[in-house]
């Protein structure tokens, strides 16, 4: 990850912003390049690099029809290994390399003083983030605009906790998962400060593949409390551990992207990218 790919997300956030804005008048590759001041050419090329795929086929990634094509071809569940026949390791990387532990409420009684916490800032292909772990996990990872007020956001959350501005091999490891790459990933732990119930919210959403998208209501059977959608959405909306923990992948029923804690233009890029990853995957594997 590097500065111009940051350059790339932010001109590609601002084309999607652009076509979910004026979608009903189907816009040309020509209209959206002129949008974010590059040549159609220029705009194809950077687009493609970024996504892996082209700006009208990355269209359809985010279309509310391919939403409800794939939830509704989610069939039994979503969890099912079956599902992903010849494709369970690589499309399933968050549930195979990442596992959550919960803080004890020793670990963070009296505003966390006694944790230590390293934080560090990083770029990734949407954007930058402040990441976060203590001796035990990653415990924090949000995309941000203005490091300052992320800083303040992670530092609100364990007032009284020791921090250091360091990049540790645990945070690095954490962050290999944008590479998609699996022969670089290392275990990931995620050392979280939450209930049970937002526990196992958090756990049910690592199993949803990359590529695959689930509902609130979903998720909610699948943690066997099929009455809790609301309750779900909420410990969704709190995930402290953005992209690790893929709450982009939970969407309304209706095909909708619904709301994300760091913007709905970003969500739809995540999803977008990641329906491209998972169609190389297969592929690859046929």
């Amino acid at each position: 990850m590097n500065e111009q790919e940051i350059i790339n997300y932010n001109r590609v956030a601002d084309a999607i912003d652009y076509i979910k804005q004026h979608f009903r008048e189907q816009p040309t590759l020509d209209e959206i390049a002129e949008r974010v001041h590059l040549s159609p050419y220029h705009f194809q090329r950077l687009f493609t690099e970024w996504a892996g795929t082209s700006p009208k086929k990355f269209l359809q990634y985010t279309s509310v029809e391919h939403a409800k094509r794939l939830l509704k071809e989610r069939q039994a569940t979503l969890f099912e290994t079956a599902i992903e026949t010849g494709l369970s390791g690589p499309s399933r990387l968050h549930d195979l390399f990442i596992s959550i532990e919960g803080m004890t409420p020793a670990a963070y009684k009296n505003g966390g003083k006694s944790l230590s916490i390293h934080y560090s800032f990083a770029e990734s292909p949407f954007g930058n983030l402040i990441i976060a772990s203590t001796n035990k996990g990653i415990c924090h990872m949000a995309f941000c605009d203005d490091q300052q007020i992320a800083l303040e956001n992670l530092t609100r959350k364990f007032p009284d906790a020791a921090f250091s501005c360091e990049l540790d091999l645990m945070q690095q490891h954490a962050l290999f998962i944008f590479r998609n790459d699996q022969n670089r990933l290392h275990d990931i732990k995620l050392h979280l400060k939450g209930t049970d119930f937002q526990l196992k919210v958090w756990e049910a959403l690592l199993k949803i593949p990359m590529g695959r998208l689930s509902t609130y209501g979903a998720i909610a059977e699948e943690i066997g409390t099929p009455t809790a959608s609301r309750a779900v959405g909420t410990a969704i909306g709190s995930n402290p551990v953005a992209f690790l923990i893929p709450c982009h992948r939970v969407i309304q029923s209706t095909g909708n992207v619904g709301g994300y804690l760091w913007g709905s233009t970003r969500k739809t890029a995540i999803i977008g990218w990641e329906s491209a990853k998972a169609d190389h995957l297969y592929a690859l594997n046929l």
